[in-house]
């Protein structure tokens, strides 16, 4: 299989990195002499950076400021007994019907997993892997190419507008199937249901992705659309807008024709990828709709506060509809700036990469973390 070489990308959290820095040399050689081509050929992703340093405003990861629901810890607690010797449902029965009522659609519709990510390796290997290439943004989640590494998928980036919004007609070409986040990431930007069904009507005979890891800070799911489009998915993760990154707890909804195909996929790769804990705290992390409206909008409010603020600061901020932003000032170096800020306390990230290497993308964090990094900016920028 051939790859088509493209502009490099980008992850929801770090720069590039290649996993044999921190092996000798050596080392490194007598090891690789027992890697498969496909290792050796690897750029494996890396999460982002968790620094241990005290007092830390954290705005770098996209995660959520505020804690999960009281329901979720209290759910938690009273599921930790003596049947943690048995294995978990394999099927998680219980959380595909809460995920199917929540979202009104059959438990046949629904896929869960450990984590979006799992879910996206999945639905790579699955529903991706065809001749023809995989289309994606050049700006982007750099976990697609990664996995189209993995598997030995053909891919082409599609190269967003210079306002960094995505033409639909740029996806006017063969391909093997779609996917991006929507909201993007970085960018923050999204796209309508509207655009959306003109991709699905372009491509009635291959399979689209939306990966909505961002879309409950104000983005318009295309959910509803998987009823009438057999050949669309939707991925979710109850990280973000649920506050539940450490379970790692995914699902993905689409026609049952979809679901079955990663159904095949994971029980050929682990049968119970989801443990009993974490399908107990999601459960219970969807049934508290009213923690779940209070933060999420918390955090859009706070958003738009800090995009004003930094827009007073003389920063370009694109239009964000996910819990970061995304900026940049015509008069300072972001790499100078972000290294400033390190020195206050403040991570934010910073990517060394063609098109945004002047970019931050910042996390929305609580207002006192926000007015903690507008400070910490009026000091920097003078």
């Amino acid at each position: 299989m051939v790859f088509i070489k493209s502009a490099p990308l980008l992850d929801h959290y770090s720069p590039a990195y290649s996993s044999s820095a921190k092996t000798p040399v050596n080392l490194q050689k007598i090891m690789s002499e027992f890697w498969s081509d496909v290792v050796k050929s690897l750029t494996p992703y890396v999460p982002g950076e968790q620094p241990k340093l005290a007092n830390l405003v954290k705005l770098n990861t996209n995660e959520n400021p505020y804690g999960p629901s009281p329901r979720v810890l209290k759910a938690i607690r009273g599921a930790v007994d003596e049947n943690l010797r048995l294995y978990p449902d394999p099927n998680a029965d219980a959380l595909k019907r809460t995920i199917a009522e929540y979202h009104d659609v059959s438990t046949i519709n629904v896929f869960v997993g450990n984590g979006s990510d799992e879910i996206l390796a999945h639905v790579f290997l699955a529903l991706l892997k065809h001749d023809q290439p995989v289309l994606f943004p050049d700006i982007t989640y750099s976990f697609y190419p990664v996995y189209c590494r993995l598997y030995e998928i053909a891919y082409q980036t599609v190269p967003l507008a210079a306002d960094f919004s995505l033409n639909i007609a740029d996806y006017a070409q063969p391909n093997g199937g779609i996917i991006f986040p929507n909201p993007n990431a970085p960018t923050g930007r999204a796209i309508s249901l509207a655009e959306i069904e003109r991709l699905l009507q372009m491509h009635p005979q291959r399979v689209v992705v939306i990966d909505e890891a961002y879309v409950d800070f104000g983005g318009e799911s295309a959910i509803p659309l998987t009823r009438r489009y057999p050949n669309l998915l939707v991925v979710h993760t109850f990280s973000k807008s649920r506050s539940l990154a450490g379970l790692r707890v995914g699902f993905a909804i689409g026609p049952a024709g979809l679901i079955e195909a990663l159904e095949r996929v994971k029980n050929s790769f682990n049968s119970y990828p989801l443990d009993f804990l974490a399908m107990v705290g999601a459960i219970a992390a969807l049934e508290d709709t009213a923690h779940f409206e209070r933060t999420r909008k918390a955090v859009m409010h706070s958003r738009e506060n800090l995009a004003a603020a930094l827009e007073t600061l003389g920063f370009d901020v694109l239009p964000s509809v996910a819990n970061f932003v995304f900026v940049r000032h015509p008069q300072h170096d972001a790499e100078k700036s972000a290294l400033a800020l390190r020195q206050r306390g403040i991570v934010v990230r910073h990517f060394k990469l063609p098109r945004i290497e002047q970019f931050l993308r910042i996390t929305i964090g609580t207002d006192e973390q926000c007015a903690a990094l507008v400070h910490a900016l009026q000091e920097i920028l003078g």
